[in-house]
């Protein structure tokens, strides 16, 4: 999940995008200016703030600050996420969703010892708004599977446990029922699997995989799946480890890559300063990595850690009182 790339300058469009967005977008580029590294950010508006100010929830300006950045910062999208997101990921062709799991301490993670990562194919399946329409009956929406798309994902997933010594990759489908289309994806999957004989290759139906989450999930290192299932597993996988607060992802594709916490705009707070800034800065520290700039993703992260560690400046998703700002101000002094 790397450029082959390092810059004496990055060029990173930021969008911060509604409601909490902006908020743990500040936390975050707070510490992000710490850091030994020369970013020039370029900002971009998205989301339904912008929709209603300029009739259209992502202008073509903002796609091309994405477009020739080196990375994108995405806060969260409202109610138009579907329409800024989505459109996003095509635009730039980012057919790679990443979503690790994992425990840290003072989260109420179920358990301590989860480190997982979820591979979702990005492009297609139930979530191309192509394929859905209204018809007399009620409406009708088509799953389109492709031998490029699978076989790109989860050549994508076998190599990203190559790189991050990872020693199986779990294909998670419902090919038992879906025989034409999961079916495929379960044969691409062993078909690719022949090309990395030392990583272990196993599959599970996927309300299988949503049982095991819960009762095994140290049994998995990487999850490779289909676009709708994914999402929904990450967000199983968040209850795992002590909410969406703690949940970063990325987006990567051939032009380009977006990192984004999997929150969403949280209106209901808003404004208030108690939005947990955590999954935003692990976003960041994601695409840290993604520049090939390690060691200030482990600086970073290891911050993060002490705060979470220390127990005492935690926002209220995680039992304790202090605003983002508070937070952001405590990883920074641990920097």
């Amino acid at each position: 999940m790397s450029t082959s790339k390092t810059k004496d300058k990055y060029q990173i469009a930021v969008i911060p995008g509604d409601g909490i967005g902006k908020e743990v977008m500040d936390a975050t580029i707070l510490i992000l200016d710490e850091l030994d590294i020369d970013f020039d950010y370029v900002y971009g508006e998205a989301g339904d703030e912008c929709g209603k100010k300029t009739g259209t929830p992502l202008p073509e300006k903002t796609l091309n600050i994405i477009r020739n950045a080196d990375a994108c910062l995405f806060g969260a999208a409202g109610e138009t996420a579907a329409d800024v997101i989505v459109k996003i990921r095509q635009e730039m062709k980012m057919y790679a969703n990443l979503r690790p799991i994992k425990s840290y301490p003072n989260t109420n993670a179920l358990f301590d010892d989860v480190d997982f990562m979820i591979v979702r194919e990005n492009t297609e399946g139930l979530y191309i708004a192509d394929k859905e329409e209204l018809t007399e009956d009620g409406a009708i929406a088509k799953r389109v599977i492709t031998k490029k798309a699978e076989e790109r994902i989860i050549d994508y997933a076998f190599n990203y446990a190559k790189e991050n010594n990872k020693s199986k990759v779990t294909a998670v489908h419902k090919a038992n029922v879906l025989k034409k289309s999961d079916g495929l994806f379960r044969q691409i999957f062993y078909d690719v699997a022949e090309k990395y004989p030392d990583i272990e290759a196993e599959d599970f139906y996927v309300d299988a995989t949503a049982m095991y989450l819960i009762t095994q999930p140290q049994k998995f290192e990487v999850i490779v799946t289909t676009n709708l299932f994914g999402d929904i597993l990450s967000d199983e996988g968040a209850g795992l480890v002590g909410g969406l607060g703690l949940i970063p992802s990325a987006n990567i594709g051939e032009d380009g890559a977006l990192f984004e916490p999997v929150h969403g705009s949280a209106p209901d707070i808003a404004g208030e300063g108690k939005a947990n800034p955590i999954a935003m800065m692990l976003s960041a520290i994601m695409m840290l990595r993604y520049l090939n700039e390690n060691e200030a993703a482990e600086k970073f992260e290891a911050a993060i850690l002490k705060v979470l560690n220390d127990g005492e400046t935690l926002t209220g998703d995680l039992g304790g009182s202090s605003s983002t700002i508070e937070v952001a101000e405590a990883i920074k002094n641990n920097l």
